[in-house]
């Protein structure tokens, strides 16, 4: 396991700076717009490196292993290639949003009939919800939402590639203490390849990742807690916690676009951590908080999956966080504005003293 995911590392940096060459030579660049959080063209498409390890990896690791589900594992192949070859493709020429929907629902149903659905969900305090067949249509909204979520969410320097390697890592343990072989295999391999990619991701990036790895990872966490056993109704919140950041951002930014009645299938520059860098935060301290947020989400997971005593009052953490980042998000915008507007009193002062 060791030297695989040692191997994986190696293989995404050299690949990833492969496909960076590429991708300048054939002129497959990000150009900024009014939409954009970075300023000069840059390579896209780094996610193929992390994509291709994984794809290949697997089956080796199956054969290695010998005690995994090749029905399991072929599925997960073949929903997560499907969404990465679309991602792939909006990475060369832009794609309609539905299209690019309707090829994720696509991917979610091959995914659902393969690996099947969560019944029974535990939560906080006692609670457990027996679904039913209510667990299908759970699934393809947790697929769907989480993959196009990743997308999203993949806006700044580091945020997507950093948050692959924890979540990632979480899977590794979870797996690993329970004998999960499937799920840690997948978690050790997405980890060590989006480790190679965040390398070169960085903040200043000198590549992006692309919808093709958005979307793959996305679909890789979506699908985790059903690769790791459908039996356990634990597995599912579980997953959910080590990815609240970008669930989170992504329903506030949703809701509040629905309040304001706007098309959510136009791009935009609305999301919480898009707004912290219009205020004057850099990618690197944006990208950092919400590595601690991810790593929180983590520890909460961990706690759930493995059903710590305290698991329950750790879990109480989370939405203390998640009000703590929307109230830090007003705030500097605030401060922002107060700036702009000091600045703008004071260019209109020196204007008025020269005359």
């Amino acid at each position: 396991m060791a030297s695989l995911s040692l191997a994986a590392f190696g293989l995404s940096y050299a690949g990833v700076a492969g496909v960076r060459r590429w991708a300048e030579r054939q002129q497959v660049l990000d150009i900024p717009n009014e939409r954009s959080s970075h300023t000069h063209p840059t390579p896209r498409g780094g996610g193929l490196a992390i994509v291709g390890l994984v794809l290949i990896g697997l089956p080796i690791l199956a054969l290695m292993a010998g005690s995994f589900s090749w029905r399991a594992v072929l599925t997960y192949m073949a929903a997560s290639a499907f969404i990465a070859g679309v991602g792939w493709m909006d990475d060369r020429r832009s794609l309609s949003a539905r299209f690019r929907l309707g090829v994720h629902i696509v991917a979610a149903v091959m995914a659902i009939t393969g690996l099947g659905y969560f019944t029974t969900l535990t939560l906080p305090f006692g609670v457990s919800l027996h679904l039913r067949w209510l667990g299908l249509p759970l699934a393809l909204v947790w697929i769907v939402g989480l993959t196009n979520a990743y997308n999203f969410m993949d806006g700044i320097d580091g945020l997507a590639g950093g948050q692959a390697v924890v979540a990632g890592a979480f899977w590794v343990v979870v797996g690993w203490r329970d004998q999960l072989t499937l799920a840690a295999g997948v978690g050790l391999l997405t980890t060590a390849a989006s480790l190679g990619f965040l390398a070169h991701n960085w903040p200043p990036a000198r590549i992006f990742m692309g919808d093709a790895g958005s979307g793959f990872l996305g679909c890789t966490f979506a699908l985790l807690p059903a690769l790791a056993s459908t039996s356990e109704p634990r597995l599912l919140l579980a997953g959910a916690l080590v990815m609240w950041p970008f669930i989170f951002d992504t329903a506030i930014t949703l809701l509040r676009r629905l309040r304001r009645r706007e098309n959510i299938f136009q791009a935009h520059r609305s999301h919480l951590y898009q707004r912290l860098v219009i205020a004057g935060r850099s990618h690197a301290a944006v990208t950092s908080l919400y590595l601690g947020l991810a790593l929180l989400g983590g520890l909460a997971g961990v706690a759930w999956a493995l059903a710590w005593p305290a698991a329950d009052v750790i879990l109480l953490l989370i939405p203390m966080a998640g009000l703590g980042v929307w109230a830090g998000v007003v705030w500097s915008e605030r401060q922002a504005a107060s700036a702009t507007i000091g600045v703008r009193r004071g260019n209109s002062s020196e204007r008025q003293s020269r005359r």
